[in-house]
């Protein structure tokens, strides 16, 4: 992050400097350089990511040993998208954005020098540096601006998506990459454990799939009923209800065929484990603030699982636009609050509460 500078503009942002010491802070408003862009931010959007960084998880701090992964002080917040209001030599050309296209950055910003970004998986790369928790490339969304340097994957955004749909487009890519991770055939029987806003996005990419059925669990009635407005055939309260009963009834007793996993808990893993069938696709998406342990003899002995991870959202931001623009994808429902970024504490409660689903800081002045 720049330090702020007598002679530098400056602007509003929040500053990570460790768990649970985030601030409010004025620092210098980034420049474009050779091949670089300064959005204006429209939205950015609080994951659960930022919240389990906020409260100290260890995936990001690290501990026993090792090195924190979240390089602070750092602005947070890798689900934005803007306005170009600066080009740098060479930028319009180089990204082919003009001066006021509303415009998004995938959530990484790949090295373009490792095996996986030469072989086209850009999305693992070895350096990995990542919008909103290292700043050795770029600071994150949750700022009044936010500079995108010349090996960041943009897109362009088209008039016709609304400010929530747009803020939306990072979660969803990782959704469709998830269920394209799922290979989801017509006769499956495909369960999605977790409705926020990650699964909702699934829930409605799942359908697209037709599968013989698709169940979605979760213990809050009201994400449950989105989830069946978006497409489920079964809804699952696993603390009112029996999911495996359920899924047993569904299947002749031989679980599902497609298990996602996106709650972010570790009974999620575990009930996923019972729920599949042998030989089942089990697909693992969440970031989790805990170990999970499992019998992993289910994995192999008894189950004999295709176990998938999904990671991000390559080569489907393009895939979500389009999707958006015909009408098959939304967040309508799934956007539920909006915060001006002086009130980000209050965000941030609300984001880590099941009183919402998805919450957007606006530090914008110009409406989307």
């Amino acid at each position: 992050m720049n330090a702020k500078t007598e002679s530098a503009p400056d602007m509003q942002a929040v500053v990570c400097h460790g768990p649970k010491d985030y601030r409010l802070e004025r620092v210098a408003r980034p420049q474009a350089g050779p091949h670089e862009l300064v959005i204006e931010i429209a939205a950015c959007g609080i994951c659960a990511s930022d919240c389990k960084c906020h409260s100290g998880a260890a995936m990001f701090w690290g501990g026993n040993g090792k090195a924190p992964w979240v390089k602070a002080p750092v602005i947070p917040g890798h689900e934005f998208f803007g306005y170009v209001v600066e080009a740098g030599p060479g930028a319009r050309e180089h990204f082919g954005v003009a001066l006021g296209d509303r415009v998004i950055a995938e959530q990484i910003v790949p090295c373009g020098k490792c095996r996986y970004c030469i072989g086209g998986d850009y999305h693992m790369c070895e350096v990995h540096n990542i919008f909103g928790f290292q700043r050795v490339v770029a600071d994150g969304g949750m700022a009044d601006f936010m500079r995108l340097p010349s090996t960041a994957r943009v897109h362009r955004i088209p008039a016709s998506l609304s400010l929530e749909d747009a803020a939306m487009i990072e979660p969803m890519a990782c959704s469709v990459h998830t269920v394209n991770r799922a290979d989801i055939q017509f006769d499956d029987v495909v369960v999605i454990a977790g409705a926020g806003p990650l699964g909702l996005g699934m829930v409605q990419l799942a359908h697209l799939k037709t599968p013989r059925k698709l169940v979605v669990i979760d213990l809050v009635p009201e994400r449950l009923e989105l989830a069946r407005s978006f497409g489920a055939d079964v809804v699952i309260d696993p603390g009112a209800q029996d999911a495996r009963a359920v899924i047993d009834q569904l299947t002749g007793g031989y679980g599902c065929d497609v298990y996602i996993e996106t709650t972010g808990v570790p009974a999620g893993v575990t009930q996923g484990l019972e729920l599949i069938r042998k030989l089942g696709r089990f697909v693992e998406f969440s970031v989790f603030g805990k170990d999970t342990s499992a019998d992993w003899s289910i994995i192999g002995d008894r189950k004999e699982l295709d176990v998938r991870g999904a990671h991000l959202g390559p080569y489907c931001y393009p895939v979500v636009i389009d999707l958006m623009e015909r009408g098959l994808l939304t967040s309508k429902g799934i956007v539920t609050h909006g915060f001006a970024l002086d009130d980000w504490e209050q965000a941030f409660t609300l984001a880590n509460s099941l009183d919402s689903i998805k919450v957007l800081l606006k530090p914008g002045r110009r409406t989307a």
